[in-house]
């Protein structure tokens, strides 16, 4: 039998995931943090939205519930804001002391360890998962790097984590409307997300339609529903607004591979619902003219033609290079088409362009200090034509 089945108090934290605050196990939790909660906030998230309650007690621990519904339990072992101190934590498992490291947890606990992208190792147990929060997210071995246990019913990295509710970036973003049948107001949130990208406390992700085009693309009813993406660069929360013809907007938060899932149609040409000012940009942007699929991407922007090719690192890694075409390579486009292109590609493919020693190191603009403005032009130009665009439209 593992050991934290009677070695800690994590069963004690595990029997109140997902059911109600009112519960007897739910109850008996807040008994051993201390009674009564020092701190209760609560909040709507998203839209459609749902309940976010936190009890935070004395002692260091802390219940989310969602809806009513515990969706996590927080161990705090350090000091916070809203905390003089952190919760003891020789008091809920043996064998360790406050300043427990990742290994000495593992050995005491003896749950399998496993990590929710490169930053997060988590604890699996019977029923649930117990994640582990370092500072800065690293110096897992380090005494006194442990900040936090969060126990939740859901597998880490699957879906955002519930202490994320109150990120101080992203959460307050969305300007519900004072309508009483609910809602928000979609200007308002428009002009608010637009700030917070200014600020830098979310980017753009530009396989999605870009936010300034989100309200006049919609209006022109030509798409019967627009998306755009951002990422908060506090908790890495993705805010999914939308707007649709047929149904209430919408602006949830998700992880990335849930947004990525997300279903968008094709982008219409600016010409077809931009103004005159969004024409004229257009006509200065990076364009597409051609590709072929995990390979290769033609672009064009003022005359100058641009090739985007992959190549591969290692078994485990691969990337894109963009070049410039030269005066040679444009008159062999010309006279060679896209056999010429395919050539060239698989040429910078086998010339690995990532080493100093490669004839298209140098070229490589995605390499240079403009590296990532040349990506989000390129990523703009051919979002109609990506594997993850057919997927979108599916």
């Amino acid at each position: 039998m593992e050991r934290w089945r009677t070695s800690s108090r994590l069963p004690v934290v595990l029997e109140v995931l997902r059911g109600p605050e009112a519960e007897p196990a739910a109850r008996r939790l807040a008994e051993a943090f201390g009674g009564e909660p020092v701190v209760v906030g609560e909040r709507l998230v998203g839209e459609p939205g749902y309940r976010s309650r936190r009890l935070l007690f004395a002692s260091g621990g802390e219940i989310i519930l969602h809806d009513d519904a515990v969706a996590a339990v927080l161990l705090h072992l350090r000091p916070t804001s809203a905390l003089t101190s952190g919760l003891h934590l020789p008091d809920w498992i043996d064998g360790v002391d406050d300043d427990a490291t990742l290994d000495q947890l593992t050995t005491a606990l003896e749950a399998p360890r496993h990590l929710a992208g490169f930053g997060s190792p988590y604890l699996a147990l019977d029923g649930g998962y117990a994640r582990l929060t370092f500072t800065e997210d690293r110096g897992w071995n380090d005494p006194g790097n442990l900040e936090s246990i969060t126990v939740t019913a859901e597998k880490p990295g699957l879906t955002c984590r519930p202490e994320d509710d109150d990120c101080p970036s992203c959460s307050d973003l969305l300007v519900r409307s004072s309508d009483p049948t609910g809602g928000f107001d979609v200007a308002a949130t428009t002009a608010s997300l637009t700030a917070a990208l200014t600020a830098g406390l979310v980017t753009e992700d530009a396989h999605w339609v870009r936010l300034a085009d989100l309200r006049p693309l919609h209006a022109s009813g030509l798409m019967a529903r627009v998306e755009s993406q951002l990422t908060c660069t506090t908790c890495r929360r993705i805010i999914c607004f939308a707007l649709l013809q047929d149904s209430p907007p919408t602006f949830t938060y998700a992880v990335l591979n849930d947004a990525r899932r997300r279903p968008l149609g094709a982008i219409p040409p600016v010409e077809q619902w931009g103004d005159t000012a969004r024409i004229a940009e257009e006509r200065e942007a990076m364009h597409y003219l051609d590709h072929e699929p995990g390979a290769w991407f033609l672009l064009e922007q003022q005359d100058v033609l641009y090739l985007q090719a992959r190549y591969v690192i290692s078994s485990m890694a691969d990337d894109s290079a963009l070049i410039r075409l030269d005066d040679s390579e444009r008159e062999a486009y010309r006279t060679g088409g896209r056999d010429h292109v395919a050539r060239l590609a698989s040429r910078i493919h086998d010339g690995s362009p990532h080493r100093e020693e490669s004839p298209y190191h140098q070229r490589d603009l995605l390499q240079g200090s403009d590296g990532a403005s040349y990506r989000e032009a390129v990523t703009r130009a051919i979002v109609n034509h990506t594997w993850l665009a057919e997927q979108r439209r599916r």
